[in-house]
C-alpha cells in the first residue's frame, strides 16, 4: 500500500472515530451522572438510549439557524469553525499503537512522526482560544464577551503551568519533543507517572482548565452567564463548539495516557510481540490505550458530578499561585536529581 493512502485512510479513520468518541461522551457524561445520582439517564431512544447522540445530533441539525443582527456575520460562524477544527487537529501526532504490517511493509499509527510533537500540542492548543474568543466577540453580546475573556486568561494561566510540567517529562525522556519517543520509552513497567506524580498532578488539573471541564467551567457557567460565549448559538454552530469541548477532553485523555501512562504500551507487551503475530500486537495495544482513555475520560465525567464550581479569583489563583511556582519547582527538582545521578 501506498504510504500517502494510508495516511489518508487513517486521517478519515482518527476524524470518524473522534467524532464518534464525541457523540457518545454525551450519552456517557449523562449516564456516568444518573449512575452518581442514583438515576436511570437516557433510555428512551434505542436500547438503553444508545441511540440518544443520533437523537441529539438530528435535533441540532433540524433547529432554526439563528445569526444575530447585531453580530458579525462571517465571524460568528469562523468562531465555533476554528474552534472545531483546531480541536481535531491535535490528534495528528498522537502514536496510537504499534506499527501496522501491510504487504510486508511497516506502517506507523500516527498521522505524523513530528520531532516537534509536544510543541505542535501546545500550540494548536493556544490556536484553539481564538474560536471561543472570535466566537464570544462577534455575538455582541455582553455575557458571551465575559465568557470569552474568562477562557482566553484561564487558557493563557493553565498552559503555562502545563508546559512547565510538560518540560519535566522532556527532561526523563532525553529531551525528545516527539511523543513516539517519549512512549516508546515507557515500556513495561518504566511509566513517567512513576517519576513524575507531581508533574501529573498538575498536568491533569490544566487539563481540566484547558477543555473547560468542571470545575473550570467558568468561560460558560450557567448561572452567571447563561452560556457565556456561546449564549447566541444555535443549531449546529452550537453543536460544533460542544463537540468540540468532547473531542478536546478525548485528547487531553489520549495526552495523559501517553505522557504519564505509557501509551499502548503494557507490561508484557513485548512478551506478546514474540509470541502474536504483528498485527494481532498492534490492534491489542491500540485497545490498550483506548482503555486508558476511557478510563480518564471517566474521571473527567466523575469530577464534573463531584466538585462544585470555582470562583473566578479562586480559579486565577490557583494558575498563578500554586500551580505555576509548583510545576517550576517540580521542574528544577527534576533537573537537579538527572545532574546528580547522570
Amino acid at each position: 500500500m501506498d504510504p500517502l493512502i494510508f495516511k489518508i485512510i487513517l486521517v478519515l479513520v482518527m476524524f470518524l472515530v473522534s467524532l464518534g468518541i464525541a457523540a457518545y461522551s454525551t450519552y456517557a457524561e449523562r449516564k456516568v451522572a444518573a449512575f452518581l445520582q442514583d438515576r436511570i439517564g437516557p433510555d428512551r431512544a434505542g436500547p438503553f438510549g444508545l441511540l440518544q447522540p443520533i437523537a441529539d445530533g438530528v435535533k441540532m441539525f433540524l433547529k432554526e439557524e439563528i445569526i444575530p443582527n447585531v453580530s458579525d456575520k462571517w465571524l460568528f460562524i469562523l468562531g465555533p469553525s476554528m474552534f472545531m477544527v483546531t480541536a481535531l487537529m491535535t490528534s495528528a501526532i498522537i502514536p496510537w499503537g504499534m506499527p501496522l504490517e501491510i504487504g510486508g511493509t511497516k506502517f506507523n499509527l500516527q498521522v505524523a512522526d513530528i520531532n516537534i510533537g509536544v510543541l505542535y500540542i501546545m500550540g494548536v492548543l493556544s490556536l484553539g482560544v481564538y474560536g471561543i474568543m472570535i466566537g464570544g466577540w462577534a455575538s455582541n453580546n455582553k455575557y458571551a464577551l465575559l465568557g470569552a475573556i474568562r477562557a482566553s486568561s484561564q487558557m493563557i494561566s493553565y498552559e503555562l503551568a502545563m508546559g512547565m510540567s510538560i518540560i519535566s517529562i522532556l527532561l526523563i525522556s532525553n529531551g525528545s519533543l516527539s511523543l513516539n519517543a517519549i512512549v516508546d520509552g515507557q515500556k513495561e513497567w518504566h511509566w513517567n507517572i512513576l517519576y513524575q506524580p507531581v508533574g501529573f498532578i498538575i498536568f491533569i488539573i490544566c487539563a481540566f482548565a484547558e477543555a473547560n471541564r468542571t470545575p473550570f467551567d467558568l468561560p460558560e457557567s450557567e448561572s452567571e452567564l447563561i452560556g457565556g460565549y456561546h449564549t447566541e448559538y444555535s443549531s449546529m454552530k452550537l453543536g460544533l463548539f460542544l463537540f468540540a469541548e468532547y473531542i478536546n477532553m478525548f485528547i487531553s485523555s489520549a495526552m495523559i495516557a501517553s505522557l504519564y501512562f505509557g501509551g499502548y504500551n503494557f507490561p508484557g507487551l513485548e512478551y506478546l510481540s514474540t509470541v502474536l503475530p504483528n498485527n494481532v500486537v498492534s490492534f491489542i495495544s491500540v485497545g490498550a490505550l483506548f482503555t486508558k482513555i476511557f478510563f480518564f475520560i471517566f474521571v473527567f465525567m466523575w469530577v464534573r458530578w463531584t466538585i462544585p464550581r470555582f470562583r473566578y479569583d479562586q480559579l486565577m489563583r490557583l494558575g498563578w499561585q500554586v500551580l505555576l511556582p509548583l510545576s517550576i519547582i517540580n521542574m528544577l527538582v527534576t533537573g537537579g536529581i538527572l545532574t546528580i545521578f547522570n
